[in-house]
């Protein structure tokens, strides 16, 4: 038995055919979803990445600091500094704010 394609209607090859575009159609947007989750996944692990080298860079910064500072707290000056009388700038002294 053949089947003659002359047969067909006009119809039946319009159905077709859109259906041939939807399945296109539907290729294209799982392609481009499928896209959008890896570059989504990808700057994720891009950006976690990031932190933790930041992170670390200001860990290692303050932990340098904080040596530093102590380092100094213990070093002892051999001689003493002699007070100072800072002078005055116009009609009011210097006001040391301290709760401010």
């Amino acid at each position: 038995m053949n089947f003659d394609f002359t047969a067909l209607d006009t119809a039946t090859y319009v159905f077709i055919g859109t259906l041939v575009f939807a399945a296109i159609l539907v290729a294209f947007i799982a392609a481009a979803a499928m896209a959008t989750i890896i570059l989504i996944g990808a700057a994720g692990i891009a950006w976690y990445a990031i932190k933790a080298v930041l992170g670390g860079l200001v860990h290692g910064i303050n932990f340098a600091w904080d040596r530093v500072v102590h380092h100094a707290g213990q070093v002892e000056i051999p001689a003493e500094f002699q007070p100072q009388v800072s002078p005055s700038t116009g009609s009011y002294s210097r006001v040391a704010l301290r709760d401010s």
